[in-house]
């Protein structure tokens, strides 16, 4: 997964403010499309968050079995721009796409603030966390002291880090920090490049798996409760929301349609995705899509709910670390009205 921090929101808000006003002067000349195909469908555009993989498989499914046509919509999947899926979403570019919690708070506050909300959770809970080659006592927070840490120098990754460390009583100042250039986790641990790396287990673990490889892992979640916060999530334009409530409820009854599937039928589901992406290994999809399967909705009843005091409880801990310019204010950026 590739992070955004602070100094790089920064930039993408004055880069969206320009496109915003491009896109405003399109409406003006009465240049924008109407988003109607010649069958009468609604044309949506979604856009990914990194390369296709079992995080997007509910989209794909809805795509396949037709769901999408159902709701009277035709979507289309885009890859992300280098700044990620949020500069699209904001300019109107692209009407849903995916984001994470964390990478979506610095961007929510200041006179920039990118006009984006939450409105379905992909993964009930964080599966994300550290992992290190097994019997090197990194096996929890502290054992990290003295070994290096593959980072991507993201302040709210940091404090994070230095949090989970503290917490089980270690010393953060003596993790090695080393600037990531991780592009395969089995890899870097294997060739004993790096020590530990923040990974997302339901990928990157299970392919250490299948790899063979013998593996350490904690997760953040179960150091600290307040980090099982959403990530990721489905992200949609508030101007879109705001002039589309109907076809964004449409768009999203069929995704949380898509992703049921993928529950009750993973096999089925990563063959689905498979057959979209025919450069994806097939073994890993699979097994990514039996751990995740467990994890789409977890203990929750309806697929996409977002739990306010989990979400706003995030945020507190980074109102309270100033990781952002300002203070997030309570229940911003997400919202479940759209959900079926």
């Amino acid at each position: 997964m590739k992070k955004i921090d602070n100094r790089m929101f920064k930039t993408l808000k004055k880069t969206v403010c320009i496109a915003l006003i491009f896109v405003m002067m399109l409406a003006v000349s009465g240049c924008t499309d109407k988003k109607e195909t010649a069958e009468g469908l609604t044309k949506v555009t979604f856009v990914l968050d990194w390369t296709p993989n079992t995080n997007h498989t509910g989209i794909y499914v809805a795509q396949e079995l037709g769901y999408f046509e159902e709701a009277g919509i035709e979507v289309e999947i885009v890859q992300p721009p280098e700044g990620g899926a949020e500069v699209l979403v904001a300019s109107g570019e692209a009407d849903f796409g995916v984001s994470f919690q964390d990478s979506m708070a610095a961007a929510l506050i200041g006179e920039d603030a990118l006009p984006i909300t939450a409105v379905a959770a992909i993964i009930q809970h964080n599966t994300s966390g550290i992992i290190s080659r097994a019997g090197e006592g990194m096996d929890t927070p502290s054992g990290m002291e003295g070994h290096s840490y593959a980072t991507w120098n993201g302040a709210i990754e940091i404090a994070t880090l230095k949090q989970v460390v503290e917490k089980d009583g270690g010393d953060f100042s003596q993790v090695e920090l080393i600037p990531s250039t991780v592009t395969d986790e089995v890899t870097a641990l294997s060739t004993k490049s790096v020590d530990s790396i923040w990974i997302f287990y339901g990928w990157a673990g299970v392919k250490t798996e299948l790899e063979e490889l013998e593996t350490d892992y904690f997760a953040f979640s179960d150091i600290d409760p307040v980090f099982d916060y959403y990530t990721p999530v489905i992200i949609a334009g508030n101007k879109f929301l705001e002039e589309n409530p109907e076809t964004a409820k449409a768009f999203l009854e069929a995704v949380a349609k898509g992703y049921e599937y993928a529950i009750e039928n993973p096999e089925e589901a990563a063959n689905i995705l498979c057959d979209a992406v025919p450069e994806l290994d097939k073994e890993l999809v699979l097994a990514s899509q039996q751990y995740l399967a467990e994890q789409y909705k977890a203990e929750v009843e309806q697929w996409g709910y977002i739990d306010p005091v989990r979400w706003n409880g995030f945020y507190e801990w980074i109102n309270e670390n100033d990781l952002v310019e300002e203070d997030i204010p309570e229940n911003t950026g997400f919202s479940n009205d759209y959900l079926p």
